[in-house]
């Protein structure tokens, strides 16, 4: 089976929860795994930026790493996350992280140097040549600071082996559909804004990379499932229904938001690692006001 046909659908961008402590409590982890999974979700991203990588120490991503892979079981495919502004650190990572039972890396463009398409177009060939599973980008402007263009994605697609697809966040849909139409055949493209992943499915996406799926796994991969077999009706009721939850999951800033719905349903302890704070009080309050409709 192809990565393409492999990764179609609905992947989740799983959240790190925390003890009070605030050391990973990998019994909620798995609590999220389970529910995720049961919820119908097609794959898991582990290690994501979701998962406040941030904040992580290198041996904690490996702990995360493993008992993510030992808990799936082979149930659904697993990405994990691999990203950074140090080209030549990334390249050591790569090359020692344990990734035998991932089926490619997601790896968000360097932050805050920058950099130009000709040096994002490097550091990712870098990445490709020391990555021993396939390579996804993941262009979210909003956080690195550096939009990585249609023309140097399409340019790694075509020119670099080991790049096989892209979690395009760039939010600018002009952007997405020149990605569709002009990326060769076996190259994923996949949403990683949940609120537009509707639009982006008529436009001809793969499916998405969700934060809104930890929370609401059933529903949503229910929504991308029908706009992927073209059934926009159905996949619209789901949309709208789940519209004033995408705004509370980034109304401050993520994973905070999510957080507040998964402590909410249970699943996990409302922790985060600084900088990053849960959300405000009467956000909160609006969380568990939307769970109770």
């Amino acid at each position: 089976m192809s990565l393409r046909s492999q990764l179609s659908g609905t992947g989740v961008a799983l959240v790190t929860p925390f003890t009070k402590n605030h050391d990973v409590d990998f019994d909620a982890l798995g609590k999220v795994i389970d529910y995720v999974i049961d919820g119908g979700v097609e794959y898991l991203v582990s290690l994501g930026t979701t998962g406040e990588t941030p904040t992580l120490d290198k041996q904690e991503k490996i702990d995360i790493a493993n008992y993510t892979f030992e808990k799936v079981n082979n149930r659904v495919p697993i990405v994990v996350g691999i990203g950074g502004n140090n080209t030549k650190e990334l390249v050591k990572e790569l090359q020692s992280f344990p990734l035998d039972k991932a089926v490619a890396v997601l790896s968000a463009s360097p932050y805050y140097s920058k950099p130009s398409q000709e040096g994002l177009f490097e550091h990712y060939k870098a990445l490709a040549a020391a990555s021993p599973k396939p390579i996804l980008l993941y262009n979210v402007p909003g956080r690195t600071g550096r939009n990585l263009a249609a023309s140097t994605t399409l340019r790694l697609a075509n020119e670099v082996d080991n790049i096989a697809g892209i979690k395009e966040a760039s939010d600018d849909m002009n952007q997405m559909m020149q990605l569709l139409s002009d990326r060769p055949e076996h190259f994923l493209v996949v949403s990683g804004d949940d609120a537009l992943t509707l639009p982006q499915l008529g436009a001809g996406i793969d499916g998405t990379i969700s934060v809104a799926a930890n929370a609401f796994p059933a529903e949503f991969s229910d929504m991308v499932r029908f706009g992927l077999k073209n059934n926009f009706e159905a996949a619209r009721k789901i949309h709208y229904k789940l519209l004033e939850a995408y705004d509370l999951l980034f109304v401050e800033n993520n994973p905070a938001g999510v957080k507040g719905f998964l402590f909410e349903q249970g699943l996990i302890q409302n922790e985060l690692r600084l900088p990053v704070l849960p959300l405000s009080g009467h956000y909160q309050q609006e969380v568990k006001k939307y769970l109770m409709k």
